[in-house]
């Protein structure tokens, strides 16, 4: 089923201190043109520079994911991004008053919250979703990551993390579709273990972290003077020194909670690919640095689809219902060509610089006989001359009386044979002239297809010549 692309159908605000610059943002979501994506826009700075949320923009994963372009930045982007992707929202513009989306709660819960109460609207443009053809991996064995991508006909992601902690060892998470990310996934926290926060502070980092918007887990045994240094430092009642596990006696909402907001970066972090896609997404340590280096595959990956599709859409095309423009009595007023020497059968288009021309090839052809006849393929200089009688059709059409020349080929360039031509097939033949002709002189370029594959070329000269 054809889906329409999505947007917001209304604009949303939310404000709150961006966890590593401690900045107070007010992030204003509004709706985005089709095709456009996700664009962040800073406001605060001159001109209001633009910044697109895709992969080729990520310029720092050490703490977050931030984007640069135009020289201006945005960090923090995963949860917005994931929120706003999952909900199957296509088009969205992310206005900042500052460096950094607001953290929130830690994670994606107020900003699907406030995007069901923007609400969705259709927009008149196809939406695409690319199917994944091959598997895609990123490995970094220093790091321990190892992300895979592969084809499925839906959009699933399964994480697996290990911190080799007691706290916190094997954990699973799995979302099976987009549809369950509001349930399942966007509710859980980010979470930093206590043996990170000084080193993190000391990094000018987390300015605007609180307890209350992040899992912090005691991953070694703390002094009550270390307790108490934490909760000056964010501003908090004093918490009575405690064992290893969870601080101030945090309720999990799911026992993997860790595991889950890891998905939820996932998914954030792969929507910098610019695309919707299809696939089963296998992740084993993930972090933004693994999961932007995935999205960039991924892009590069779909980018060579869009590209093979291009080049696709430019073939030639033969419907055999639809009444040609020449039949084999109007060719041979052209040509002086008979059978078994005629190879073109219908000429379905012709203008003044193309030309594209059928030949079916069937079982009894006459050089089928001779030419390997216990597994007949058609010879390559013969696909050469069905070629170049369609290029005497083209250019015989610039003379008001074809039947009284005769076209000579002076030259063939770059000839090359793709795949054999076999009984059955239909030869679709494209001629284009390369430059304008000149004194009955034309330059040529010859294409023959079966269906969608290219199995002959050439470049070819050829002279017209009044007969005498």
């Amino acid at each position: 089923m054809i889906e329409k692309q999505k947007t917001i159908a209304k604009p949303v605000t939310l404000k709150g201190p961006g966890l590593h610059s401690g900045c107070e943002t007010t992030l204003t979501i509004k709706s985005g043109e089709p095709d456009s994506g996700y664009i962040f826009i800073r406001t605060d700075l001159e001109n209001a520079p633009i910044i697109h949320a895709i992969a080729d923009n990520v310029v720092d994963t050490s703490r977050g994911t931030t984007l640069n372009e135009n020289n201006a930045s945005v960090s923090t982007v995963e949860h917005i991004l994931a929120a706003t992707y999952a909900l199957g929202i296509d088009n969205a513009i992310f206005e900042l008053n500052g460096p950094e989306v607001p953290i929130l709660d830690g994670s994606a819960k107020f900003f699907v919250e406030a995007l069901h109460n923007a609400g969705v609207k259709e927009q008149n443009k196809n939406r695409i979703v690319y199917n994944i053809q091959q598997n895609l991996n990123f490995r970094d064995d220093e790091r321990d990551i190892d992300i895979s991508i592969f084809p499925a006909q839906d959009y699933r992601i399964r994480v697996l993390v290990d911190y080799k902690s007691d706290v916190l060892a094997n954990q699973y998470a799995t979302l099976n579709k987009l549809e369950d990310f509001n349930k399942e996934i966007s509710s859980c926290r980010t979470f930093v273990f206590i043996s990170e926060l000084e080193p993190l502070l000391r990094l000018n980092l987390i300015k605007g972290g609180d307890l209350d918007n992040a899992i912090v887990i005691v991953d070694k045994k703390c002094s009550q003077e270390e307790f108490d240094r934490l909760t000056k430092l964010f501003n908090k009642p004093r918490i009575e020194v405690q064992p290893i596990g969870i601080l101030n006696n945090l309720t999990l909402h799911f026992p993997n909670e860790p595991a889950r907001h890891k998905l939820l970066d996932v998914v954030g972090d792969l929507a910098l690919t610019g695309y919707r896609f299809n696939g089963h997404v296998v992740a084993q340590k993930p972090g933004h640095y693994g999961n932007t280096e995935m999205a960039k595959i991924i892009r590069k990956h779909i980018e060579n689809i869009k590209e093979s599709v291009s080049k696709k859409s430019g073939l030639p095309t033969y419907d055999p219902d639809e009444k040609p423009l020449m039949d084999v009595n109007q060719i041979k007023k052209f040509l002086p060509h008979r059978s078994p020497f005629l190879f073109v059968d219908k000429i379905i288009k012709l203008t003044p610089e193309e030309v594209i021309g059928i030949k079916n090839v069937t079982n009894d052809e006459y050089y089928f006989s001779g030419h390997f006849p216990n597994e007949p393929i058609m010879p390559g200089v013969l696909q050469v001359e069905a070629m170049a009688q369609v290029g005497g059709v083209l250019v015989l059409n610039t003379v008001p009386d074809p039947e009284n020349y005769l076209t000579f080929f002076m030259k063939i360039d770059n000839v090359k044979f793709r795949k054999i031509v076999v009984p059955g097939d239909i030869l679709i033949m494209r001629l284009k002239l390369l430059e304008p002709m000149r004194r009955g002189i034309s330059h040529m370029k010859g294409e023959t297809y079966v269906g969608s594959n290219l199995v002959a070329e050439a470049e070819m000269y050829a002279k017209i010549e009044k007969q005498k």
